[in-house]
């Protein structure tokens, strides 16, 4: 197996182990694939899956101009993220009463709405770059100014993986909807509005103590 191969199979098994962890994103598109279903979730999750790529990118070519700026309005970003949570927290406590609907009523504008939300909620942690750059040195991966086909291949993994992972997440939501019906739908209505409201006031008080 070439080592390009190996590196692109790491960069894969790195996209789905950042985007894994339970938070505000994966809440909102476990959401969208119980109201509104597979496609629509599956959108939303591919504007974290960009964002990482993103994030990834700027790690794996070495861009420490983009970082350190980044970096250095990461305070601004954070209490931006934190209030968008928190209002996205009530937003779905207000519509708790929905029920699930059809995928095709999603609109395109729709869809593209929760691709840019999903998309700038993984933007507005600009501490994810220091996560890609220390991941990236724990599997021996040096960016050198020849490697630009490596560090590619490394982040199309990371966004591909990224994607796989929204793609199970999206089928295995409506998989349990079907299966459980509306006390799911309730259940996932309610959780969502807390990891979600949860995380943004963490994020404001993380503010208050740095």
């Amino acid at each position: 197996m070439s080592e390009l191969l190996i590196l692109f199979i790491k960069g894969l098994g790195l996209g789905a182990a950042v985007a894994a962890p339970v938070g505000p994103v994966g809440a909102l598109c476990i959401r969208r694939a119980v109201i509104l279903g597979r496609i629509p979730a599956i959108t939303s999750g591919i504007g974290a899956a960009v964002a990482d790529a993103f994030y990834g990118s700027v790690a794996a070519f070495g861009l420490t101009a983009v970082s350190a700026f980044m970096i250095q309005y990461q305070d601004p970003a954070a209490l931006i993220g934190g209030l968008f949570l928190l209002w996205l927290s009530f937003r779905i406590v207000r519509s708790s009463g929905e029920t699930a609907v059809p995928a095709k009523t999603e609109t395109s504008k729709s869809k593209l709405k929760g691709f840019v939300t999903t998309f700038l909620l993984t933007m507005t942690n600009p501490v994810t770059i220091l996560s890609f750059i220390a991941i990236f040195a724990g599997i021996g991966f040096i960016n050198t100014a020849s490697g630009g086909k490596s560090a590619s291949l490394l982040v199309l993994g990371v966004f591909l993986g990224s994607t796989l992972w929204w793609v199970f997440l999206a089928f295995f939501a409506t998989f349990l909807q079907k299966r459980l019906g509306n006390h799911f739908t309730s259940f996932v209505n309610i959780g969502s509005a807390v990891i979600i409201g949860l995380f943004g006031l963490f994020t404001l008080a993380s503010l208050l103590v740095s």
